[in-house]
């Protein structure tokens, strides 16, 4: 019997969280190290998963199966293709550096009456949602993937309400009432899709009698399995409903600035850069291959949303005034990018979303833990709070422009080169919307640049006169993610060698072809 690896990569954040939250309350520093090694240690096991993994072998690899619960067809189903590989390698990248970001986040503060919650809590949590988003794009059976799409929900209720900014204008008491705000209505949001996925779930197994992602794809692929029409669209739309909340999809997005805005820069990081992503690949993973026909039938509309994310979060971000509400509505206008390059149905499109994916999550990784490291230091978010930080603090003022002009797919930044194809995909497919989606760019050049202007040029603050610049822990955080963005902006190729193969699988399941160009290449 060979190694689960599969299994391993998630199952081993799950039983360190378990191990850090058993940490006793007196050794906080030793909790810390424990889930940075658990971190670094699944980061081990998913570069094995990378190495292992062979693009131009079959379509799930490393397979696992075991029955599960045999009354239903419910069974223990894991598999990778080439997007699965490249985000459970981003999100394996991401934890160790969300960890160390939030070293002191979580740390005991007496604020009046009110007291923090065990550090312990905090890191086992990040650890949690960790195991829960990995096996999400491991599992290939519909139910255990809906399990797991919907149990993340809970760790990450505490980690928003529970372990909130602590750089707030009004006072404790207002912060932890919008906290509980912020993180009830991520929780209803989230919930209210999934209850409606779960209809759609329930649906799917009615009509194939059973929830394996193959076997039903292969099913309809040979015409033994047919689905009616109406009954196809209706599952569709549950499935779609659910994935485009976690997306976030306008006009389902409300949730994610309160939530943003609330968290911690390392908990709102791993909101937009790990959890939200779970949505855009179920988009390709289950929507596209389950129900083909469907997902043709909603793309004029699907695009229409799309665009208007892109074009309603950048016009947003630009009016902002606090730091973590300007990068959540830029994060909208991402996700739009990405969903708008998936339902492109060109190859150019979904490649560019897949690296999309990949290059969103270090771009605002990068990003909004240099904020966090900023706010941390004058103890507000608001913008108008800043000003003059680059003369005193130069080592943070630069990370804070690359960060930001990765954000804005500034060229030679990793950023660039997915927009630019998932621009390219849909352009050749659906022109009008290809130019209006253009005006997305020329609105994030305008919200990064202000932003940068306003907080790190002009005049020094008096209150940020004394501002230290980044320390060796935060240096550590920060300048791999740079050199991540430079590199993949520069040289590509390791990330769409990888997930080109499944692009093209996946692109066959909606029996779609690229057009032909207008004008034939020279020979």
């Amino acid at each position: 019997m060979s190694f689960p690896l599969l299994t391993a990569t998630a199952a081993l954040p799950a039983l360190g969280a378990v191990a850090t939250a058993a940490v006793p309350a007196a050794r906080r520093t030793a909790a810390k190290w424990l889930a940075l090694v658990v971190s670094l240690a699944t980061l081990a096991l998913a570069i094995t998963v990378l190495v292992r993994f062979d693009p131009d072998g079959s379509r799930y690899q490393l397979t696992e199966s075991h029955a599960w619960i045999k009354d239903f067809g419910v069974r223990y189903e894991l598999g990778v293709d080439g997007i699965a590989v490249a985000l459970i390698a981003l999100t394996a990248v991401l934890i160790p550096f969300i960890i160390l970001a939030g070293w002191h986040d979580a740390d005991p503060l007496e604020t009046g009456s009110r007291r923090w919650r065990p550090t312990q809590g905090f890191f086992a949590l990040i650890l949690a949602v960790e195991a829960m988003v990995i096996i999400s794009f491991e599992a290939t059976d519909v139910f255990l993937f809906y399990i797991f799409f919907e149990a993340m929900l809970i760790p990450m209720y505490f980690l928003i309400g529970g372990f909130g900014d602590r750089a707030h204008e009004h006072g404790e008491e207002t912060a932890a009432t919008q906290r509980s705000y912020a993180a009830v209505k991520f929780l209803l949001y989230n919930l209210a899709g999934g209850l409606i996925m779960l209809a759609a779930v329930i649906g799917l197994y009615v009509v194939a009698g059973n929830f394996s992602l193959t076997e039903i794809a292969e099913a309809r692929a040979s015409g033994s399995l047919h689905m009616a029409t109406s009954t196809e669209r209706w599952l569709f739309l549950g499935f779609f409903f659910a994935f485009a909340v976690k997306a976030p999809l306008w006009p389902l997005h409300t949730w994610l600035p309160n939530a943003m805005q609330e968290s911690t820069a390392p908990v709102a990081v791993l909101i937009t850069a790990v959890v939200d992503k779970v949505g855009t690949f179920a988009m390709l993973r289950f929507c596209l291959q389950l129900f083909p026909e469907a997902s043709k039938w909603a793309t004029p509309v699907i695009l229409v949303l799309a665009v208007i994310s892109i074009v309603y979060g950048a016009l947003l971000a630009v009016g902002q005034r606090d730091i973590k509400r300007l990068v959540a509505y830029a994060s909208i206008s991402h996700f739009g990018f990405i969903i708008m390059g998936i339902f492109a149905m060109t190859s150019q499109g979904q490649s560019g979303a897949t690296l999309y994916m990949v290059n969103h999550g270090i771009s605002t990784a990068a990003l909004m833990l240099v904020a966090g490291f900023l706010i941390s230091r004058r103890g507000s978010r608001l913008i108008a709070d800043y000003g003059g930080v680059q003369k005193v603090a130069p080592v943070l003022a630069g990370t804070f422009l690359i960060g930001g002009l990765a954000t804005l797919s500034l060229p030679g930044l990793a950023p660039f080169v997915s927009e630019f194809l998932v621009l390219v995909g849909t352009f050749t497919r659906y022109p009008v919307i290809g130019v209006i989606a253009t005006f997305g760019i020329v609105l994030a050049a305008l919200y990064t640049l202000v932003l940068y202007q306003r907080t790190m040029t002009g005049p020094v603050k008096p209150e940020v006169s004394a501002m230290p610049d980044l320390r060796v822990r935060e240096l550590v955080v920060v300048a791999p993610l740079i050199v991540l963005l430079i590199f993949l902006g520069v040289y590509p190729k390791p990330v769409t060698d990888i997930v080109n193969p499944a692009v093209k699988q996946t692109m066959s399941d909606v029996q779609k072809k690229d057009p032909k160009p207008e004008v034939e290449a020279a020979k």
